[in-house]
């Protein structure tokens, strides 16, 4: 299994950052970092666009789902079944923002085992045939942040970045009062504790680990803040 990770995931991931490193003028391996996480959020644009998309859409329909859940809010079973039903006649998932970031998750594993790693001279063993090997890595960007080492500036960049995007799929506008069951209570509160639980978890996570790691959370949430904004602002609105 190990060895499986390492050659589907690992080795592509460390010999593509290894690339840009010798593509880029100046073989700064911050930009080969910010090139690699362009390319791998290039290659998942079609995932992330489809969960945004899904997303947007179960926003401008939360009056309707509202209204069905009030209609059957004496009959949690029926409940269920009519929310599943219009989902499906809507073609939207409740569960469609979850799919990116265990999509994710298997690649900030390995990325952290390249930043952890790669920095290594003799891990560039592992370089396919066809990419030339540096040598050595210089882990600096810019020339005065060690990127082997951990960076809080960085760290709490992510969480910002993190914060920032997930505020920007959240409901604008409150709906009309309407009585709420004990599980509605519970969904918002958790919907709203992630709000913020996410970003503190990344800036705790990436507080002590390779800053190249947060590098990467940086610019991939970036990245997907501006193409969240472009895919919102040109889906149309569900009437």
């Amino acid at each position: 299994m190990l060895s499986l990770f390492h050659e589907l995931l690992y080795r592509p991931l460390f010999n593509l950052l290894v690339f840009f490193y010798n593509l880029i003028p100046g073989s700064d391996v911050g930009l080969a970092i910010i090139a690699t996480t362009l390319a791998i959020k290039i290659v998942f644009w079609p995932l992330t666009q489809k969960a945004i998309k899904s997303q947007k859409a179960l926003q401008d329909l939360q009056p309707k789902i509202k209204e069905l859940q009030n209609r059957h809010k004496d009959n949690k079973e029926e409940q269920a079944k009519q929310l599943m039903l219009f989902y499906k006649e809507n073609k939207v998932s409740p569960f469609s923002g979850c799919l990116p970031l265990l999509v994710q998750l298997p690649i900030l594993i390995a990325l952290y085992q390249v930043f952890l790693k790669g920095f290594d001279p003799a891990n560039l063993s592992v370089l396919y045939n066809f990419i030339s090997n540096p040598g050595v890595i210089d882990p600096d960007f810019m020339g005065f942040l060690d990127l082997s080492r951990s960076s809080r500036t960085l760290a709490v960049l992510a969480g910002a970045a993190q914060f920032w995007q997930a505020r920007m799929i959240s409901p604008k506008k409150k709906l009309p009062h309407t009585p709420k069951s004990s599980d509605e209570f519970m969904a918002q509160a958790m919907s709203k504790q992630m709000l913020y639980f996410l970003p503190v978890l990344t800036v705790v996570i990436s507080w002590s680990l390779p800053a190249g790691l947060a590098l990467y959370w940086v610019v991939t949430t970036l990245f997907t803040i501006v193409q969240q904004y472009v895919i919102m602002r040109s889906a149309p609105t569900s009437s």
